[in-house]
């Protein structure tokens, strides 16, 4: 049965994952893309083989996608985070129109044509930190957290304070100002996510964002971003992983899109030999 592995080498994770002939996820991996793109791409592919029991010859299709997707050097074609998204989510869920992608350095809208899950326009906000996972990041570092406390934090958050700042300098000022007052920690960094709620909101409005919506992005594995999505659209959401528990499965849609459009690439590699 024919493999194909999508690579996505995004700013701040790299995630890779096999697929076979009938859609299904055989193996992936993730691991911080730090500053070597193109030897974190090859360990991360390196691993799926090895976790699925495969030798190179075995993938018969390599698709890269993500910002440093011209740095995978043994990728067969690559194609946008957004094309790769779109078929991703599609493939996970039929009737998805819109997608918001929340990740480390960038957030997207993307709207989807009704039957075949193509790109029909996107908006994105990628000017600013106060619109991205890195502002809540840098909020847990002012607080003397790492990444990973995020979790447990919002978690135990009650009543978050307002960050209204519409930049992300002037959001670090109010969450120095918080700390300065006594604010409990959990309660500013549910605050942050209030804020990047706020904006994601804003973003699918000007793309024209429409239901059923799909969330994909690193920052979705913290239960309560998609939670306040919920609420403020007050619509049918889609988070992938969410029926398994799954919380890592978001962070795997751009990269599942482009091993799925490799199986694609082979069939008409084949519908053309067969012509021939």
């Amino acid at each position: 049965m024919s493999i194909t592995a999508g690579i996505d080498v995004g700013s701040t994770y790299t995630k890779a994952i096999l697929v076979d002939g009938d859609g299904n996820m055989v193996a992936r991996h993730m691991q911080p893309t730090g500053f070597k793109l193109a030897e974190v791409a090859e360990r991360c592919f390196e691993e799926i083989m090895d976790m699925a029991n495969l030798k190179r010859s075995d993938v018969e299709y390599v698709i890269a996608t993500g910002f440093g997707r011209h740095q995978v050097a043994f990728k067969d074609l690559h194609v946008t985070d957004l094309t790769a998204s779109a078929r991703g989510a599609h493939m996970l869920f039929p009737g998805t129109r819109s997608i918001l992608d929340v990740g480390g350095q960038t957030m997207k809208a993307i709207r989807l044509e009704e039957e075949k899950g193509m790109v029909k326009s996107f908006r994105l906000n990628d000017k600013c930190a106060a619109g991205t996972g890195a502002f809540l990041e840098k909020t847990a570092r002012y607080m003397g957290y790492e990444t990973a406390d995020i979790g447990p934090l919002l978690v135990t958050s009650r009543s978050p304070v307002e960050i209204s700042g519409v930049c992300a300098v002037f959001a670090e000022s109010e969450v120095i100002n918080q700390l300065s007052l006594g604010t409990p920690p959990a309660e500013i960094m549910q605050g942050a996510i209030e804020s990047l709620t706020g904006r994601a909101v804003q973003l699918m409005k000007r793309a024209k964002a429409e239901s059923e919506f799909t969330l994909i992005g690193g920052i979705m594995r913290f239960p309560t971003m998609p939670a306040a999505v919920r609420e403020r659209v007050e619509a049918v959401v889609n988070l992938p992983g969410a029926a398994d528990n799954d919380v890592a499965m978001a962070q795997f849609v751009t990269a599942l899109g482009a091993a799925v459009l490799g199986q694609r690439r082979l069939e008409k590699i084949a519908e053309t030999a067969h012509v021939a």
